[in-house]
């Protein structure tokens, strides 16, 4: 299959949701479940970059003893804080049960900021998959190294799902070496996308977007300024504001790799090549949407 190379101009022709009622409702509710008690800005990134991708609403479910900071830290957003283990991470036992619940209200659930890898984030990620038809998901950092041994889950989401790797976490997922992965990004994405059913953006120096039928772009914009601490958190929460908006995986899964490219390349430009900041990173958004022209009615 012919790969495409992801420009301004390409994603013209797969515009995004834009409602023509000006009710937060009609842009959706994103929920971000993470955070630990050790990286609670993790959630925080992403929360704000989904609002600046245009969700309507945003709640963050995270370790209470971070909620109120993360509250007053995020005034736009509903914190919910959930019981945390002794090593100050969601505690999945206490908290799945709320979870669900938070995540049946939500088009889009993002799952995976600041959480550790291991059975406690599994848990967490499965208690919400594969949700009601209107969900759709990010499954980012923590949340993906347990996805091979429970495809199935994911499967079921029917192509509502995006998961977003760098290349230590997809050779977990697929159990192989990461250099394997480094050789051939393109063949690593390929293989995951068939295997857990949803589109992956297989994340580096330069970008692969597949989806589970083989469809693949790659995007080569962006900068070394992107390898930076945090940027990954605001990609995914770039992808679940475009998603809660209604845009379908991988129209969702173009955009926001573009809107996160373009954020880095604008702020190397005024801020320097490297050294600019991933909190910076979601402020860019809203004016490249602008300048990228009129979006369609849902």
């Amino acid at each position: 299959m012919t790969e495409n190379h992801l420009t301004l101009e390409s994603l013209r022709a797969l515009p995004l949701p834009m409602p023509d009622e000006g009710s937060k409702d009609q842009r959706g509710t994103v929920l971000v479940l993470g955070g630990s008690v050790e990286v609670p800005g993790a959630a925080l990134l992403a929360g704000v970059a989904a609002l600046r991708a245009g969700a309507g609403r945003l709640r963050i479910a995270t370790v209470q003893s971070v909620a109120k900071s993360m509250a007053l830290a995020v005034p736009e957003a509903r914190v919910i804080g959930l019981a945390e283990t002794e090593e100050g991470e969601i505690d999945p036992a206490q908290a799945e049960e709320r979870v669900s619940a938070l995540a049946e209200r939500s088009e889009a659930v993002l799952v995976g900021p600041g959480l550790s890898a291991g059975k406690a984030a599994d848990a967490l990620c499965f208690s919400v998959l594969p949700g009601q038809p209107s969900t759709s998901f990010v499954l980012d950092a923590g949340a993906l190294c347990g996805l091979a041994a429970r495809s199935e889950a994911v499967l079921t989401c029917g192509g509502r799902a995006v998961i977003t790797p760098h290349a230590g976490e997809m050779a977990q997922l697929l159990g192989i070496d990461r250099d394997a992965v480094e050789a051939d990004p393109l063949a690593a994405a390929l293989r995951a996308a068939d295997l857990v059913g949803c589109v992956v953006i297989m994340k580096g120096a330069k970008t692969w977007i597949v989806s589970p039928a083989g469809e693949r772009w790659l995007y080569d914009g962006g900068g070394v300024g992107l390898a930076t601490s945090g940027s990954g958190d605001a990609l995914s929460g770039i992808l679940a504001g475009l998603l809660a908006r209604g845009a379908e995986a991988m129209t969702a899964a173009l955009w926001g790799v573009f809107l996160h490219g373009e954020a880095g390349r604008r702020l190397a430009d005024r801020v320097g090549p490297v050294g600019f900041l991933a909190r910076e990173i979601a402020g860019e958004v809203p004016a490249i949407l602008h300048e990228a022209g009129p979006q369609r009615s849902p």
